[in-house]
Order: C-alpha cells, then structure tokens, then sequence
C-alpha cells in the first residue's frame, strides 16, 4: 500500500538566480517519492535588510535551508539565523569550493554571479538557441550543414523540448519530422557536420502522449490514426528503417527525460568528433 504524500517546505537563497540552488534541491527532493518540497526561491539576496525578510518569511512556513552566498558575513548570518530557530540549514557551495581550493592551492574570488557573466560561452548559448528555434519542426531544412545536431523522429518523440535543452548548452540543433511515406529532406541527406539522430519510443508511450494532446485539442479536431497502435507502429518502423539506411544512430525516449535523452546525445557527439 503506497504511503500518503507529505508536504515540507524548502527554502531556496541564492545571491544570484537561484538556478543552481533550485537544480540541488529538485535533485535530492526526487529521492523521496513520499514526500513534496513546496518550494521558495529567494533570488539575489545580497543584504542584512534582505536576509532579515527571508527568515521572517521562514518564520512564517519553516523548513529546510539551502543557500548558495558567497560573502562569508552574509553566510554565518543565515547561519546564524537557522540555528536560533532550530531549522536545518546547507550552503551548498561550500563543500565544492573547499575542494577546488584544496586542489588549486588558492581560495576563490567569491564573485557574485561568476557563472553568468556575459563572455564568449554565454553569445554561443544564446546563438544556439535562436538557431535552433529559427529550425524547429522542418523550418528552414536547406542549411542543414550549419546544425551540430539534428534530431529525427515521429510526432511526439520530444524533439523540441530536447533540442531546446541543447541548444542552453549551446548546441546548435535542428529537428526534423518523421511522416510516414514522406522523404527526409535532400539538404539531410547531404549534410557532412552534424550528428544525425533518430528518437524512437514504443507504440504505447506515443499513443499515450498523443491522446493527452487530443484532449487539449478542439472538439474539431480528428484524431483517425493519430493515436492508432498499429498506425504508430508503422511510423516507428518508417523511422526505423530510414536510420539504418543511412547509419544514423537511435534513442529510446521511452522512459527518458529530456535530461537523460540530451546527455545520451552528448555522449554519442563525443564518440562521432
């Protein structure tokens, strides 16, 4: 018998946007299928004044701590401030500077915000992204030799929201669909740079997906084979066969994120350079 979902706050504080705080929390709340984090995000604290409202707002709904505050006056103010109310409480970029600095043999700079500052990595991200939107679902299929990724694959294979997560890492990545009896585009074919991708997943996992989309759709809307198991599962064989003519490797988005899928298509870039 499954155990009843319980609640607990978590408090988010970050000098900056709170990115990496919110991406640490998520990550440890998920190990506990039992219990939901409600989640407060404190972004760009920077100030006693600033601090002294978060913990009355902690007072309010209390629970656990994270913070990442690199002024250190700052740091054993919240500190402070949690072990007089008794509440759990972790800057969780402590521990990794203290091995940086033990291994490099010199303290950080303790710059707020490092890890956004507007150089050549940040334009590259943002140059991916709009490459990839401006080449999302087929759009612009003739400059297919500038993409670094292009993903293939039949309606609901999550080729956007994947080529999206690429592209903040600045992947410039195109995707293509897959429709049955329908030929790739010659420019595809053609193309020398990029890696060529194929995402599959199983005729119930489509069919799945598209019903939820049916039902967001208009009453108008007819759905025929749309959501076909049989139908789908010439689609799959379609895209299939399409990837081993031409060497193109595939991914099982089945019971992968979009986490898991990208990183997947990281790992085959670095064994395709």
């Amino acid at each position: 018998m499954n155990k009843p979902q319980s609640f607990f706050h978590l408090h988010l504080i970050s000098d900056a946007t709170g990115e990496t705080l919110l991406a640490a929390g998520r990550a440890a709340s998920a190990q506990y299928k039992d219990a939901r984090a409600i989640e407060h995000i404190y972004p760009l604290i920077r100030t006693e004044k600033q601090i002294a409202k978060v913990f009355e707002d902690i007072e309010e709904e209390p629970g656990i701590i994270l913070y990442t505050v690199v002024d250190q006056k700052l740091a054993r103010s919240i500190d402070e401030r949690c072990a007089a109310m008794g509440l759990p409480c972790v800057s969780v970029l402590e521990p990794v500077l203290a091995v940086f600095q033990s291994y490099l043999g010199t303290p950080a700079g303790r710059r707020v915000g490092a890890q956004h500052v507007l150089d050549a990595e940040y334009f590259r991200r943002i140059d991916a992204l709009n490459f990839t939107m401006e080449h999302d679902d087929g759009q612009l299929p003739a400059n297919m030799d500038d993409a670094d990724i292009v993903l293939i694959g039949i309606s609901r294979t999550s080729k956007t929201p994947t080529s999206i997560y690429l592209a903040n890492r600045g992947i410039k990545t195109a995707n293509i669909p897959i429709v049955l009896g329908v030929p790739l585009p010659e420019s595809l074919i053609a193309a020398k740079t990029p890696l060529v991708v194929g995402l599959v997943a199983t005729a119930e996992r489509i069919s799945h997906v598209r019903q939820n989309r049916i039902l967001g759709n208009s009453a108008a809307f007819v759905p025929t084979d749309y959501v076909d198991r049989a139908a789908i599962n010439e689609e799959l064989a379609y895209a299939r066969q399409l990837c081993t003519r031409h060497g193109w490797p595939m991914i099982d988005v089945s019971r992968r994120s979009i986490e898991e899928t990208a990183a997947a298509i990281v790992a085959l870039r670095g064994k395709t350079r």
